[in-house]
């Protein structure tokens, strides 16, 4: 078994038949990411003490169903003990008292916690170049981005370092990196999963996602973190299926293919790429394509960047130096709430804070978040109009291949724009998964979007599934 290449259903069959075991496993890991994280900048802090304790137990219980398997944490998620900061200053050293719900989950299912990995602050960006902390770089070039704003995590997974990565998914943050690093990438539909420990960012679009190298370990992962929580009133009590044991489809799916999402902006290689490649399923007999159109898409990202905004504003008010992390020395209170807020937040957390705050002011709420609202719902509209034509939805899950790093970082708009084929279903609350889809002739991978129905996941996963089968994933080799 190719390690660093392997599945977590690999690495799962290789315990069970004593060809290795959880310490060995971590053990190699940690050579590993002391070799070369150093290049890549995926991890902020390993949990090596406690890696190595969970390990252990771990081999001595090996029937539970993610036993010994090595997974990578975006540093938004709450871990007890273990310091979490979102990628800011201001909640540098704030070690929560309590797991998320999913950390907690993936704990009683024997997994082992690796430890934390970078992210853009507060998970606001698309290349995790915002983090407070250090740039992460994409283990199929060091000079370009590996997407974000879970780019840790998902250059954790390409690289190696780790068999599967969580992060959170408001516009596209685990789906944009995954398509990037060319990995699987999955947001399941609002509410599938607790929020309960995931700092927020905007709630009402907020999901944690799973980055994996096969859609298998994707259906795995999302079983076990996926069902309702009394801690998260939005979390939905829908049965969770078994996804992993209901990857096959006995029927040709319909698949739309949404006009929009091919026209202006779109690299045209890639366009090309995806085309062909669904095309060629249905050469294959797998699936029946039929174009579609959701009408409302060009006004997703303002209505998306109004909304989450908003919601950021107001989230973060709660970070002012008095409860959490990071305090500014100042005898007078205002000042002190000021000077804390304006040393602790950086650059792109600052302008979506003022943005947020604008659109929910007096005389521009009804202009700006109660009009961003409107177009929520008839994007919603669109998707639920184009469900009753078709099983699933077809896009690239990116306009462009990864981008060097800096290359965006002084054009926040073209930044944002990186997310215009993913915040659409943030707004809409369903489910989509990024699957590698090739490489570019740049060298750097293309992703593929499938959009499942609402808590419709399984569908998703057989497509996926039979798609990674005709085009599988290949890794890029570190130096």
């Amino acid at each position: 078994m190719d390690l660093f290449r392997a599945t977590i259903q690999d690495l799962l069959r290789a315990y069970r038949s004593k060809e290795t075991s959880p310490v060995e496993v971590c053990q190699t890991l940690l050579e590993r990411i002391d070799r070369y994280d150093s290049s890549i900048g995926a991890f902020l802090r390993i949990d090596r003490e406690g890696l190595l304790e969970q390990a252990a137990q771990a081999a001595n219980n090996l029937d539970r169903p993610l036993a010994g398997v090595p997974l990578a944490i975006k540093d938004n998620i709450s871990t007890q003990g273990l310091e979490t900061t979102c990628g800011s200053r201001i909640l540098q050293g704030y070690r929560p008292p309590y797991d998320a719900t999913v950390i907690s989950l993936l704990k009683n299912a024997g997994a082992v916690i690796l430890g934390k990995t970078n992210c853009d602050e507060f998970a606001m960006g698309s290349s995790t170049e915002n983090s407070a902390y250090q740039q992460t770089r994409n283990p199929w070039n060091t000079e370009y981005t590996p997407g974000g704003s879970s780019g840790g995590s998902a250059a954790a997974v390409a690289a190696g370092f780790a068999f599967g990565g969580f992060g959170s998914d408001t516009g596209g943050s685990v789906r944009q990196p995954a398509s990037l690093c060319g990995i699987v990438g999955l947001k399941p539909t609002y509410g599938r999963v607790s929020r309960y420990g995931l700092v927020a960012f905007g709630s009402s679009l907020d999901c944690i996602g799973t980055l994996s190298r096969s859609v298998e370990d994707a259906a795995l992962l999302l079983e076990t973190i996926a069902g309702h929580d009394r801690n998260d009133s939005t979390s939905s009590t829908a049965p969770v299926p078994e996804y992993s044991a209901m990857m096959k489809h006995a029927r040709v799916l319909r698949v739309g293919i949404p006009r929009e999402y091919f026209g202006e902006g779109i690299d045209p290689e890639l366009a090309g790429k995806i085309e062909s490649s669904l095309e060629s399923m249905e050469r294959a007999g797998i699936v029946k394509l039929q174009s579609i159109s959701l009408p409302h898409t060009d006004y997703a990202i303002a209505a998306y960047y109004v909304i989450a905004t908003a919601e950021a504003s107001s989230n973060l008010s709660r970070f002012d130096g008095v409860r959490y992390g990071y305090r500014a020395s100042d005898t007078n209170l205002r000042k002190m709430y000021a000077r804390t807020r304006a040393d602790g937040f950086g650059a792109e957390v600052k302008r979506r804070i003022m943005l947020g705050t604008f659109a929910l002011s007096a005389g521009y709420y009804d202009a700006y978040y109660m009009r961003a609202s409107r177009i929520r719902s008839l994007i919603a509209e669109d998707f639920r109009r184009a469900f009753e034509e078709v099983d699933l939805i077809c896009t690239p899950t990116s306009p462009t291949p990864a981008f060097r790093l800096g290359e965006k970082v002084d054009d926040p708009l073209s930044m944002y724009l990186s997310d215009v084929y993913t915040v659409t279903m943030n707004l809409a609350g369903l489910p989509a998964i990024s699957v590698p889809c090739g490489l570019h002739s740049s060298g750097l991978p293309v992703g593929l979007q499938i959009i499942g129905n609402y808590l419709d996941e399984t569908t998703m996963f057989a497509l996926g599934s039979s798609f990674l089968k005709k085009f599988p994933i290949t890794l890029p080799e570190l130096s």
